[in-house]
C-alpha cells in the first residue's frame, strides 16, 4: 500500500471483510472485521496475508496494535479531555503521536513529537451507513496499514464509550 491516500469502511454489524481502496479507487488491501462481538480487526495486503492487527486486551480500554509476528508494536489510548477528541499514538521507538479532533468534528490530526501535522484522517460518511473514512499519511515510520489499525482503534474507543453511556443511561427505569 503505496498511495497515500487510502479509504475504508466499517460494517454495519462491525463484522466481515471489507476493502481498501487508493485514491484511483484501485483495491489495495482489505479490513477484516473479526467479529460483531469484538473489537479486534486485521489489515491484510492484496495477498489476504495479516500485515497488521488491532486489538482491546483482557480488561484494558488501550487499543494494542500488533505486526504479521504477533508482536507488538504499539498502544493507542485516549486522553481525558473537555470537549475535544484526543488520543496518544506510541509507535514503539519510532516516535509518540498526538491525534487531536475539535468538538463535533469529523475530521483528526495526527502529530508528531514537535506538532508536525503527519497525517490526517476524517469519517466521510456514516449517518444511515456504516461509517468510512479517508486517511492521508505524510511519513513514512507509520505504515498505512499500522494507521488504519489506529483510526479504527479510534473508532472501536468511541464505540465502546457510547455503549458504556448508553447503558448507564438506561439503568434507573
Amino acid at each position: 500500500m503505496n498511495d497515500q491516500t487510502l479509504y475504508f469502511k466499517d460494517n454495519f454489524f462491525s463484522a466481515g471483510r471489507t476493502e481498501i481502496f487508493n485514491s484511483s479507487k484501485e483495491k489495495v488491501g482489505e479490513l477484516d472485521l473479526k467479529s460483531a462481538f469484538s473489537s479486534s480487526i486485521d489489515v491484510l495486503n492484496l495477498n489476504e496475508n495479516i500485515v497488521v492487527t488491532g486489538k482491546f486486551t483482557f480488561f484494558s480500554n488501550k487499543w494494542r496494535i500488533y505486526n504479521a509476528n504477533e508482536e507488538e508494536i504499539g498502544v493507542l489510548k485516549e486522553k481525558l479531555t473537555f470537549l475535544s477528541k484526543k488520543y496518544e499514538y506510541d509507535a514503539y521507538g519510532r516516535g509518540v503521536f498526538h491525534i487531536k479532533s475539535e468538538p463535533f468534528s469529523r475530521e483528526y490530526e495526527i502529530m508528531d513529537e514537535l506538532s508536525n501535522t503527519v497525517g490526517k484522517f476524517e469519517k466521510v460518511s456514516g449517518f444511515f451507513s456504516s461509517p468510512a473514512f479517508q486517511l492521508s499519511n505524510f511519513i513514512e515510520k507509520v505504515t498505512n496499514e499500522e494507521l488504519i489499525a489506529v483510526v479504527m482503534g479510534i473508532n472501536a474507543i468511541h464505540k465502546r464509550r457510547n455503549a458504556s453511556a448508553a447503558a448507564n443511561s438506561g439503568g434507573g427505569n
